[in-house]
């Protein structure tokens, strides 16, 4: 399918401007005849493509996605039709790949699409949670309604996020300069004492010294193939883990890591509560809901447990049975489940679960940082002053051998 621009006549000789979609040229001119519109000009419009002539596939920020969601469910609950809001939001948005989508949108609505089957051409921008909430308030005439929802839905799972990067960018960050502070100073500043250690004639280094200085000059003649082993090892792990099994042992890792397991843990139970409550109240149903939720769990062992949680509801049991069946919901969460299920106040119950973990992972994160900084502040002094010791023992000696000590 083609999408074609058209600028036509009508009945009263009024000129239109528009855009459809058609297998071809002439299936597009056939439209615009059963529309009962006189063709002044018809173009093929030109599909946009990537660096390596792929069609190119619209990505935006999730940001973005939040703050369009938001603003076009204040237009639509303030009486502007779905087209007009879409219009207004194209003109107004700057991400490149949003405005493609939103474009292509535009055209696919003003052709008889729904809004959820045109976004749903764009998984990149709008997930499949995005699309089963945009369905299910079509079908309940709530579309504003569950916009806000959803927006509300977006921001607390960028907030999530925000709250994720804060505990693994400054640990990661520390020892990467910690790293590169010790490659210098071992590639580059050590050697330059060997020489000077050899001019004063100092034969018998100490054994931390020599250790030191053989690692150096490893690693000065070895340096292109170390940095290639630690290219193919990182890309080997990312490969790994994109299979399914590596993805379960991935996973697995991180869930049973010291501090950080508990921490994806809880962010997982944030994500599972909250995505679930946000698609019961919008009118997804139960398994319906579940399933999506498995999609996105982003973690295959919670993965596992949503779909098993699905096949035993499928099959007339209640939600906290097989919950309660698989370790990955602490019982709290289990017996907060049934509390909602027997007075139908799940959605209620389940968004009070992310909320108490969404505080969980702010404190967790709170405490990684505090016991994290001292942590990495001793490795980082304890390997300078080590370097620093393997320098100056041979000097110290040599000294001592000069004043007869």
């Amino acid at each position: 399918m083609a999408t074609y621009t058209y600028e036509a006549k009508n009945a009263q000789g009024k000129k239109v401007k528009g855009s459809l979609r058609a297998a071809d040229r002439n299936l597009a001119q056939e439209e615009l005849k059963r529309k009962n519109l006189s063709l002044v000009t018809l173009s093929e419009k030109k599909v946009p493509k990537d660096i390596f002539g792929r069609p190119f596939r619209a990505r935006a920020k999730p940001k973005e996605v939040a703050v369009m969601t938001r603003q076009l469910a204040t237009m639509i609950g303030a009486g502007l039709t779905l087209l007009e809001s879409l219009e207004t939001l194209l003109e107004q948005a700057r991400d490149r790949g949003l405005r493609f989508a939103l474009d292509d949108i535009i055209e696919r609505v003003r052709g008889g699409s729904d809004l959820s089957s045109a976004m749903s051409n764009h998984p990149k921008v709008f997930t499949s949670i995005y699309v089963n909430m945009v369905k299910a308030a079509e079908a309940s005439g709530q579309l504003d309604t569950i916009l806000d929802r959803l927006a509300e839905y977006l921001e607390a799972s960028e907030e999530l996020k925000r709250e994720i990067k804060g505990a693994i960018i400054y640990p990661v960050f520390s020892l990467s300069l910690i790293t590169l502070i010790t490659g210098f100073l071992i590639v580059v500043i050590l050697p330059k004492f060997k020489d000077m250690f050899a001019q004063m004639g100092m034969v018998d280094l100490p054994m931390l010294t020599k250790v030191l200085l053989a690692i150096g000059d490893f690693a000065q003649a070895y340096i292109l193939w170390l940095i290639l082993a630690a290219i193919a090892f990182f890309v080997g792990v990312k490969f790994y883990i994109g299979t399914k099994s590596g993805k379960w042992q991935w996973d697995w890792l991180i869930f049973h890591l010291p501090i950080f397991g508990q921490l994806a843990r809880k962010v997982a139970l944030a994500r599972f509560s909250r995505t679930l409550a946000t698609l019961l109240e919008s009118g997804v149903p139960m398994l319906g809901a579940l399933e999506i939720v498995g999609g996105v769990a982003g973690n295959k062992l919670v993965e596992e447990a949503v779909i098993f949680a699905r096949d035993q509801v499928s099959r007339g049991k209640q939600l906290s049975e097989p919950m309660g069946q698989v370790r990955i919901f602490p019982p709290i969460v289990v017996r907060m489940v049934a509390v909602g299920e027997k007075t139908g106040q799940l959605e209620t119950l389940l968004n009070k679960i992310a909320q108490f973990y969404d505080h969980e992972v702010r404190a967790t994160v709170k405490a990684l940082t505090s016991i994290l900084e001292p942590i990495l502040i001793f490795v980082m002094g304890f390997v300078v002053g080590t370097i620093v010791l393997a320098i100056f023992l041979p000097i110290i000696a040599l000294q001592q051998k000069l004043t007869g000590g």
